[in-house]
């Protein structure tokens, strides 16, 4: 799966620790945008008409044991046909001697195509590759708001500039709570469920408060203070408030916000005088997560009264309430 996005050979090499057998230029310079890795078998033994060169190869085991058993007449003609290919890296599993490096070392350097070894087995070393690079070439946009993880659930703060998104991140990080981005959110879908926010690299850690200007909040509140990324797990709306608006009171119809085609829960707060508005964004998250682990307490609640069962409809019993 090709992406848009890219991310240097040089990137992956420090991020799963790979030692450099050959490499032609940079790694800076070669730029990897496909999710997706290949094992080079069948194009060892014949021709592969899906063989991917943007794909990065690893060779392991299997490809080792197969090209053992060729003769050198036909190894090299294996090698050679995959290397012509100039694949945009060859990746050998830890178990992979030095002779067997070697079968490929003339063809990277006739095709220039480098050469990799990984310090864990193929299985290990994929899974690691596939993960960081799902990572790094996922589907991602910027969005104006707050992410704070409060206790372990990660909450979006959106709204209006001015709204207070920062002084309530403040007092949240005072109770205990940690800032992950403050004024823009990188949103990352990592998977067709989890979306994962981070902070940009030159904002990272900071935030701006009206009045008072910029703070570090890694050097003012601790380490303990802040997060370098977390998952989204709901979202919190804060608007001032509207006196002609039916705001939730019961809490038991979900609402949802769509972000890069994930539905993620979502809790509009009104703001007014006198709302201590980080208390209710800690006891939001802690509901949150109790709804995710199946336990509703206003469910609960309508059952005990004797109005609501798992058969009627929840919208007639909201009406009485809010009336």
């Amino acid at each position: 799966m090709s992406s848009k996005y890219s991310v240097s050979l040089e990137k992956i090499i420090k991020s799963e620790g790979y030692n450099i057998v050959y490499m032609p230029c940079e790694p800076s310079e070669i730029l990897i945008s496909t999710m997706e890795v290949y094992r080079p078998s069948l194009i060892l033994a014949t021709e592969d008409k899906n063989f991917s060169p943007e794909r990065i190869q690893f060779v392991g085991n299997s490809e080792t044991i197969f090209l053992s058993g060729e003769n050198e007449e036909r190894r090299e003609a294996g090698i050679k046909r995959l290397m012509s290919k100039s694949p945009k890296a060859i990746i050998f599993s830890v178990k992979c001697t030095e002779e067997q490096i070697d079968w490929f070392l003339p063809y990277a350097k006739e095709f220039n195509v480098p050469l990799l070894q990984s310090n864990d087995e193929t299985s290990f070393s994929t899974s690691s590759l596939v993960s960081y690079l799902n990572v790094e070439l996922c589907e991602r946009e910027t969005r104006h708001g707050v992410l704070v993880e409060v206790a372990g659930e990660g909450v979006l703060i959106m709204g209006d500039s001015g709204v207070g998104k920062s002084e309530n991140v403040v007092e949240l990080i005072k109770r205990g709570h940690r800032l992950v981005a403050d004024d823009a959110v990188e949103i990352r879908k990592v998977s067709k469920k989890t979306l994962v926010g981070s902070a940009p690299d030159n904002i990272r850690h900071f935030i701006e408060l009206r009045g008072v200007g910029i703070i570090d909040a890694r050097r003012l509140f601790g380490m303990g203070a802040i997060k370098a990324t977390s998952k989204i797990d709901l979202v919190v709306e804060l608007e001032p408030w509207d006196e002609t608006k039916a705001y939730e009171r019961m809490g038991i119809n979900d609402e949802t916000i769509d972000i890069l085609g994930i539905k993620v829960p979502l809790c509009t707060v009104p703001v007014s005088p006198g709302r201590n508005l980080a208390i209710i964004i800690e006891v939001a998250a802690l509901n949150n997560r109790q709804k995710k682990m199946g336990y509703n307490s206003a469910k609960e609640l309508l059952f005990n009264l004797g109005m609501l069962d798992d058969n009627e409809n929840h919208e007639n019993e909201l009406d009485i309430w809010h009336t």
